[in-house]
């Protein structure tokens, strides 16, 4: 079966290795589950924002029906200070998207929510209150949206705000997540991928 992961450096993985990637993480553990599932196609680069996914999803050209679809996408708006009207718009057409390439199944569709890149040391000096308030507000909108269309949502950033007591959890760059972190949100992902799969 065939795996397709959306988003941004989160899920590229920069800084770490590449079986370190979530999404390569994730295939791990469910094949660990007896589940047939190919390494992950990965569509995402550091830095991408709503429309640019779109856009190199344009460029791409995915083929489906994916047995599996994950998309997280939404810290770069968030830290170019974008629109949420704006980021709600986007998000929603690149979901109806993932959903498409699932086969039009919903149910095959992980969203995961966008971590908390106020608590890391690259945000030494910054407002780290109001960066968190204004994730939540994206993530306001991302897990409404994937309710309503019928996707299923994981919830990672209170894993990420676990940055601030334990140094560990971020990446040598200061910035993103270790591959610890990483294995955290792959197990977090887990129980909704093997629902996600129990409908292939």
């Amino acid at each position: 079966m065939r795996y397709l992961a959306l988003g941004d450096s989160y899920t590229i993985g920069e800084s770490v290795s590449t079986k370190e990637r979530w999404p390569v993480q994730l295939a791990a553990l469910l094949r660990q589950r007896g589940i047939d599932l190919g390494e992950p196609q990965i569509i995402a680069r550091t830095g991408w924002t709503t429309d640019e996914l779109s856009d190199a999803m344009d460029l791409s050209r995915p083929i489906g029906p994916f047995a599996l679809v994950s998309l997280l996408i939404g810290v770069n708006n968030q830290y170019r200070r974008r629109p949420l009207d704006e980021y709600r718009e986007q998000f929603v057409a690149l979901l109806l998207r993932a959903i498409d390439l699932a086969g039009g199944e919903g149910g095959r569709v992980l969203v995961l929510s966008i971590p908390d890149w106020g608590v890391t040391p690259f945000a030494k000096g910054q407002d780290r209150a109001a960066i968190g308030s204004a994730i939540d507000d994206f993530n306001h909108i991302n897990a409404q949206e994937t309710q309503r269309l019928g996707a299923r949502y994981v919830d990672v950033t209170p894993e990420s705000r676990q940055a601030t007591s334990d140094p560990t959890l971020i990446a040598p760059d200061g910035l993103h997540p270790s591959a610890k972190m990483y294995a955290g949100w792959a197990q977090l992902a887990l129980p909704a991928a093997c629902l996600a799969l129990a409908k292939t």
